[in-house]
């Protein structure tokens, strides 16, 4: 999971959001604070909530359009744990909350997939079989 975390306000614009996930290269953004996790938006809400919808990017809150109520996991959740709640409930990113509901880190599809590969020896194996030059 990755410890740092951007929020964005659930009053700034989606064209805001639009643009510091952009910067950020990320696909969602928590919305509130690690305190107050309102919702999150995510580049599919906007594209369904906003953009098939004929919405202004300008004029429209980021909390309008927004996904609420947030799933999460628990920093000490199992790989197989956090995968099996994102399969549950098609996600692919998601916080992960301390016991007293706080924002402590984000966890996603490509962060599970990273750790997967590294714990698979096999696939190492496979993957350095097919990468490294033939004698």
């Amino acid at each position: 999971m990755s410890r740092d975390v951007e929020f964005i306000a659930p009053d700034a614009t989606v064209q805001q959001a639009a643009e510091m996930m952009g910067e950020l290269d990320v696909g969602a953004l928590p919305v509130g604070g690690p305190d107050d996790l309102l919702g999150v938006i995510t580049d599919r809400d906007i594209l369904y909530r906003l953009v098939a919808e004929g919405r202004a990017p300008a004029a429209t809150r980021v909390g309008d359009i927004m996904t609420s109520p947030v799933t999460g996991c628990r920093p000490g959740d199992s790989v197989q744990s956090a995968m099996d709640l994102m399969a549950a409930q098609n996600i692919r990113r998601m916080p992960v909350l301390n016991a007293e509901g706080r924002v402590v880190g984000w966890i996603t599809l490509a962060d599970l997939s990273r750790r997967l590969m590294l714990d698979n020896e096999v696939l190492q194996q496979a993957l350095r079989a097919i990468t490294e030059p033939s004698a």
